[in-house]
């Protein structure tokens, strides 16, 4: 039986630009390994299965590699697709049931914007084997005390510090962790830039990583002194992510335009 399958390009207005996400809607649950298997046939760094749950939907994102607890560019994908191929009304918030638990997003003038949870960091000894694969010296080190979110947060002392970190991908591969780089933003029209690294879960660098923004959000909330930032992934393909500290929630915005609609017949 055909499933229908969508590629989308978020947090950007532009086609390949942004973070890719493949969408794939389920008539009925599929096991994890199913689902895993055609995260490898995707190869994005995240492909999200979407099921119908009464008026709500199921939310589940695997990469290449592994699931994982929470992605912002894939829950944006999804959403838009739903408006966009009318299964939701414009006025109508989209409700997902995720393992991050109930996630909403609404449409907001031009774009979407998300509510996710907030998840702060700690300052942390970044571990000699990361520092060294990343090859940084960092001014701030952090890290996520929640399991689920497995982060760390490092701060170096420029833009340009960040546009110029060169991991050693190999040496990555073998730490389970994540790695968000990030650094005050050049004058211009963003509060900080970012990068991100996950080469043990299967995703060298995103493109543009809505869930890091869960943490860069009270992070530069609190180093700015400003509750509302714009984030610039500072990639190859590059993304633009709103962010909004709202207590222990954070509302991340973006747009989101779709590259591509097919049926996956596996």
């Amino acid at each position: 039986m055909s499933l229908p399958l969508c590629i989308v390009d978020a947090f950007t207005t532009e086609v390949f630009r942004g973070n890719p996400a493949a969408v794939c809607f389920l008539d009925a649950p599929r096991p994890d390994a199913w689902m895993q298997k055609v995260a490898i046939e995707m190869n994005l760094s995240e492909t999200a299965f979407v099921l119908p749950q009464g008026e709500d939907y199921s939310l589940r994102w695997f990469t290449p590699g592994v699931e994982v607890p929470l992605c912002g560019h894939a829950t944006l994908a999804t959403a838009h697709v739903l408006w966009e191929g009318g299964r939701l009304r414009r006025d109508q918030a989209a409700r997902f049931h995720t393992k991050s638990g109930l996630l909403t997003a609404r449409l907001a003038g031009p774009g979407i914007e998300m509510d996710f949870p907030s998840l702060p960091v700690e300052q942390s000894p970044l571990f000699g084997d990361a520092q060294k694969a990343l090859g940084v010296t960092p001014y701030i080190a952090a890290r996520t005390p929640e399991a689920r979110e497995m982060n760390f947060l490092i701060e170096l002392e420029s833009e340009q510090a960040v546009r110029d970190v060169r991991p050693d991908f190999a040496a990555l591969r073998k730490i389970f962790w994540g790695f968000i780089v990030t650094a005050k933003a050049d004058p211009g029209p963003y509060d900080f830039v970012s990068r991100y690294f996950a080469a043990g879960q299967g995703i060298d660098e995103d493109p543009v990583t809505g869930s890091a923004h869960c943490s860069l959000a009270p992070y530069w909330a609190d180093r700015l002194k400003k509750n509302e930032l714009v984030g610039h992934q500072i990639s190859a393909r590059g993304g633009v992510v709103g962010c909004a500290l709202r207590g222990d929630r954070v509302t991340l915005s973006g747009n989101a335009v779709t590259v591509a609609r097919g049926e996956f017949l596996g």
